[in-house]
């Protein structure tokens, strides 16, 4: 499993003193915003973070330790942020995209019905994306579909109800 993971990425600068806009890649902005050090890819650099608040639908403003003025804010327009997973509680049941993707698709009996490639918010819930043999399938997060997350064994237990993974 990754270390660091994908959690932002700095779209601008906002105002006058070394603030950036960041897009949230995660639950909500509330979730970065929590957040004290985030870092590059590897962990290499850490930008500690000064302060941080939600901007409102998926944007927060940061204000990272040492960038003082817009045009230091500037040079880390689209920098992509990683926070260190151990630095995150998950609730119980709940997983990181980035564990999620790649996982089989089986069903109780063990058929698999491909590996998930993406993971979408709608809102009501997540959606899963299933790809087999170049084919994709949707299939909502919900309890009754998604039977069992085993991030470990590298599989997912789904229920595959009628409709779901049916050819035109």
């Amino acid at each position: 499993m990754k270390k660091y993971l994908e959690i932002a990425k700095i779209v601008s600068v906002h105002g006058i003193k070394g603030e950036v806009n960041a897009q949230a890649w995660c639950d909500s902005p509330a979730v970065l915003c929590k957040l004290k050090k985030l870092y590059s890819k590897d962990g290499s650099t850490v930008y500690p973070v000064e302060r941080a608040r939600p901007k409102g639908g998926e944007m927060a403003i940061l204000k990272l330790a040492g960038t003082d003025t817009p045009e230091a804010a500037q040079t880390l327009r689209n920098k992509i942020l990683y926070a260190d997973r151990s630095d995150i509680k998950l609730p119980a049941g709940s997983y990181f995209i980035a564990d999620l993707v790649g996982l089989e698709a089986v069903d109780e009996s063990g058929r698999s019905y491909g590996r998930i490639t993406d993971v979408f918010g709608t809102g009501a819930n997540d959606v899963y994306e299933i790809t087999k043999d170049g084919k994709k399938y949707y299939i909502p997060a919900i309890p009754s579909v998604v039977l069992k997350t085993d991030v470990e064994a590298g599989k997912m237990t789904v229920f595959p109800m009628e409709g779901l993974f049916d050819e035109d």
